[in-house]
């Protein structure tokens, strides 16, 4: 679960900086962000796939 609330962080990171007046690269910016939701969304439904472990 700790990958997932990372994941989400940097998510948030990286909109700041595309949002940011001295982002001078946008375009790239803006396929990092892209790039980046598309892995939050994935480690969060991946969060949700596992199972917790069983206990003995």
């Amino acid at each position: 679960m700790n990958q997932a609330v990372l994941a989400i962080l940097l998510f948030a990171l990286l909109v700041l900086a595309i949002t940011s007046p001295f982002a001078g690269l946008a375009g790239l910016m803006f396929i990092l962000i892209s790039l980046a939701f598309m892995r939050t969304i994935w480690t969060i439904i991946n969060a949700g796939i596992k199972t917790p472990p069983k206990k003995s």
